[in-house]
């Protein structure tokens, strides 16, 4: 059984609930290809897929200015939508573990920054959207992680407190929003990091390398 105390888990949605980096980065270099670009590897998306279009952005047109790279940001948008499941899928044990919190009564939730207009259809496609407790996106709110508010906004919807919950992500902003919202932190090693950083130094509570592990936090 898991720890009687009623939790609340909450998940950050690309590079730890769901493995979007397949779709998001073929959508790179879609737009790529339409500005006569070759493609760039897959390695070098997947590790900026947890910083959305801007970090994708950053690699795929890394000359583009501001003005540029706006009318850059709002053309990936739009391919971006027609192909939002085409090769997106849980990470290996994910369905598993949310089957596991259903069954136990813990409610969990999502917190991303990804827009609302992505964010719905997307959990929608896997069946997600009667199941969770509450789906905070980047444009919920007028803040965005690493501010603490859309956690605390989640927490909220979800009838949870920060003392019996833990945040799920796989980036740096996951941990410092986690911690400045008073929520217990959880760093998914299989997401979206790039090689060499210093993980020990975001201060998380624990890290996972298998969503599934996150069961030994709550018992």
């Amino acid at each position: 059984m898991i720890h009687p105390a009623r939790m609340t888990v909450l998940f950050d949605l690309d590079g730890t609930l769901l493995d979007t980096a397949p779709d998001m980065v073929a959508t790179l270099n879609w737009l790529r290809a339409e500005h006569g670009l070759e493609a760039l590897p897959y390695a070098a998306g997947r590790v900026q897929v947890s910083n959305g279009a801007a970090g994708l952005l950053r690699v795929g047109f890394p000359a583009a200015g501001p003005e540029q790279h706006e009318k850059l940001r709002i053309r990936f948008l739009e391919l971006y939508a027609s192909r939002l499941t085409h090769e997106t899928v849980f990470f290996p044990g994910m369905s598993r573990l949310l089957d596991v919190l259903d069954s136990e009564g813990i409610r969990w939730g999502v917190v991303t920054n990804k827009p609302a207009a992505l964010t719905e259809p997307l959990l929608a496609s896997f069946g997600l959207e009667g199941r969770a407790a509450c789906m905070v996106s980047g444009d919920t709110l007028s803040e965005r992680k690493p501010h603490p508010a859309p956690l605390l906004h989640g927490l909220a919807l979800a009838s949870g407190v920060a003392e019996q919950a833990l945040y799920v992500g796989d980036a740096e902003r996951d941990i410092v929003a986690g911690r400045a919202a008073g929520m217990r932190t959880v760093l998914a090693r299989y997401g979206y990091i790039a090689a060499g950083e210093d993980l020990a130094a975001w201060g998380a509570d624990l890290v996972i390398d298998q969503p599934l592990d996150l069961l030994r936090a709550l018992r």
